[in-house]
């Protein structure tokens, strides 16, 4: 089978390879999308990131350099021991249950999202979506109606992963909300809170092009933090205090720079939240104070659980037309690094979700 396989740094490789065993206990599935997620691109920046390091094994699910990337990812089982044909969504997260261990504290407590053994598919475990099959567990699949193509399928990963921080956040139907940031994942929290009945929302983003999108998504405010005329004011900060009084119930940085994070903090009213969902590149400085003498909480989220994948989908049923403004390409798997990964970083602005296709449906 065909693969887009990552080497290391600047380093995606469409090879040729064996396909992977069907075990007993296994389902082949023949995959039609997966999407670009920012952490693929992240890894060919400047990987191996989550990957194993050159001559390592990761110690659970033994993957090594090469591995092939690509975890939003939805496609048609065609193996399972007969002849069944089911369109599904892979999980790419592995937790004890993939190894044959007992659960530990965190999956008792149902949170598989930080079991102390996660492993990725698509990133430090075997079956990424870049690639014409994947071989994965029941334990692994969400099933897709009929009316949920498998581009829409390929778009459930990361619309959990905003429905997990909105749930985790803690909102309510009709809180007030701040986004930083209209990327990927900023879009997916927009179009999650506005679906679980948030009440104002401000969406700070400097493209023009995810700005427009955040506006047919129905930010109340969609504001570009560069365009203020005095340099020394947060024209965001500013715009939560006046629409919503003390400000935002909820601040959510999905940018994860200083100045988006420094945003968060200001534009939060008193008992308010800051929640990161970016994932940084270096350290960001805080005074404690900010926080301390008006009571506000800073929290953070990552991944998802089945939960909030199941939440995803009824998103998804709800809205099919709106979420599908969020693909902006869709790309062959043959030319997964010059029409994905390079364009993607040299149009960076023009894109929200790239797909790479392996199968058309």
């Amino acid at each position: 089978m065909r693969a887009a396989r990552f080497y290391g740094k600047g380093d995606i490789r469409v090879d040729e390879i064996s396909p992977p065993d069907c075990g007993p206990n296994d389902l082949r599935v023949q995959i039609g999308y997966a999407g670009i997620c920012g952490t693929d691109i992240h890894e060919y920046l400047a990987g191996p990131i989550f990957p194993p390091k050159p001559g390592e094994t990761h110690p659970y699910s033994g993957a090594e350099l090469p591995v092939i990337l690509g975890h939003e990812v939805a496609g048609t089982i065609i193996e399972v021991g007969s002849e069944v044909k089911t369109r599904v969504a892979i999980i790419p997260a592995m937790d004890e249950r993939h190894y044959g261990l007992e659960p530990c504290n965190m999956c008792q407590r149902g949170r598989r999202n930080i079991c102390k053994r996660t492993a990725y598919r698509g990133l430090n475990a075997p079956g990424g979506g870049f690639a014409n099959e994947a071989v994965v567990t029941e334990h692994d699949i969400l099933l897709l109606l009929d009316d949920i193509s498998l581009q829409l399928g390929a778009l459930l990963e990361p619309l959990a992963v905003a429905w997990h921080m909105v749930r985790t956040a803690g909102m309510q139907q009709g809180d007030n909300c701040v986004i930083l940031g209209a990327g990927p994942i900023g879009l997916a929290l927009l179009l999650v809170l506005k679906f679980r009945g948030a009440g104002k929302i401000i969406v700070s983003e400097v493209t023009a092009s995810r700005a427009e999108i955040a506006k047919q998504f129905g930010a109340d405010q969609v504001i570009n933090p560069l365009a203020a005329t005095n340099t020394s004011e947060d024209i965001v900060v500013s715009a939560a205090h006046d629409l919503m009084d003390d400000g935002a119930d909820i601040a959510f940085d999905a940018s994860g720079i200083q100045a988006t994070f420094d945003t968060a903090i200001a534009c939060t009213r008193p008992g308010g939240t800051i929640f990161n969902v970016a994932i940084h590149e270096k350290p960001l400085s805080i005074h404690l104070n900010d926080l301390t003498t008006l009571e506000k909480k800073l929290t953070g989220g990552i991944c998802y659980t089945r939960e909030d994948l199941e939440g995803a989908l009824e998103l998804v049923k709800a809205d099919k037309t709106k979420v599908e403004k969020m693909i902006t390409a869709v790309t062959p798997l043959e030319e997964t690094v010059k029409g994905g990964f390079v364009e993607f970083l040299e149009n960076k602005g023009m894109h929200v979700k790239s797909l790479i296709e392996v199968k058309r449906e």
